[in-house]
């Protein structure tokens, strides 16, 4: 496979975009080109040096424009533009570019377990789609799993703790180890993904920072405040039945409970057992540096 040099990246706003975009600027073989949603709202503004092409997303030919000279399109959309994706490969196919990378950051939604829920259907069908082509010889793909992103959770509560009330929410007892990786390190294994290019083709990357458990990262709260944190203990089997039936009545509202779910349910691939860190170049964090994460949201 030929070097890749020329990369695009599709949706680098929000708070995965940016670090991305940072781990690629800092590997000067790398060209770097933001792709802009004609009429998007966004105040994202790139760093210095990076091209920003804005082009309506319903257009193929202006899709196909964009990504051509590219060898790689990287995509962090969100949700709701997972399947769109679809229309983002065709047209990085017929520019030419070698490797896409889709947004799957987040649980393994190649598991098993997770592979039929709503929440991660529309990720298998983008890679089903990618593995087609890719056995047509039309593109290679790679699709980068991190687990919940460690900093970004641990700050939004997303993952259980709610700081500034020194409460805690635990999932089925907390004591079950789950993947989580740094914000930065998701950037870091994207880059670490297209200097790779052969290691990494046509494959899930599972990557994390650490396994960690609620129940330790609860304990360290509680003794860096000086205080005991009010619990709630919540069941995933319960919140996962409750949102599909929800869901059956047309009510997305809880769908982010899947999410749950899939992290912290018993044999749901929460924790990574075979990592490729090593590959992408992402450095597992001791006890001190987990601790240190968590100092750093107090």
């Amino acid at each position: 496979m030929s070097t890749i040099s020329n990369i695009i990246l599709v949706g680098a706003t929000g708070n995965l975009g940016p670090s991305i975009v940072n781990a690629l600027q800092s590997n000067p073989k790398f060209n770097i080109t933001v792709l802009s949603r004609k009429g998007s709202t966004s105040s994202y503004s790139p760093p210095h040096g990076i091209k920003t092409i804005t082009v309506d997303y319903s257009s193929h030919s202006d899709l196909v424009a964009a990504f051509k000279g590219q060898d790689a399109v990287v995509s962090t959309v969100g949700f709701p533009g997972i399947v769109g994706q679809i229309k983002l490969i065709d047209a990085a196919i017929e520019a030419g570019v070698q490797r896409f990378i889709p947004s799957e950051f987040g649980s393994d939604s190649g598991h098993e377990k997770l592979a039929s829920m709503v929440f991660h259907k529309p990720k298998n069908d983008v890679r089903n789609y990618l593995q087609e082509k890719a056995s047509e010889g039309k593109i290679t793909w790679s699709s980068v799993s991190t687990g919940p992103f460690f900093d970004w959770g641990l700050t939004s509560g997303f993952i259980g703790y709610n700081i500034a009330e020194k409460k805690a929410t635990i999932y089925d007892g907390g004591s079950r180890p789950f993947s989580v990786t740094n914000i930065a390190d998701v950037g870091a294994a994207v880059a670490g993904v297209l200097t790779h290019p052969e290691e990494t083709k046509n494959r899930i990357i599972r990557i994390h920072s650490a396994a960690v458990k609620q129940l330790d990262i609860l304990a360290i709260y509680e003794r860096l405040t000086g205080s005991k944190w009010e619990i709630e203990h919540k069941d995933t089997a319960e919140l996962e039945k409750a949102a599909n039936a929800k869901l059956a009545q047309g009510d997305s509202s809880t769908i982010y409970h899947l999410i749950y779910r899939g992290v912290f349910g018993e044999g749901y691939g929460g924790e990574f057992k075979d990592v490729d860190n090593k590959i992408v170049g992402v450095k597992l964090l001791n006890e001190a540096e987990i601790e240190e994460v968590v100092k750093s949201t107090l």
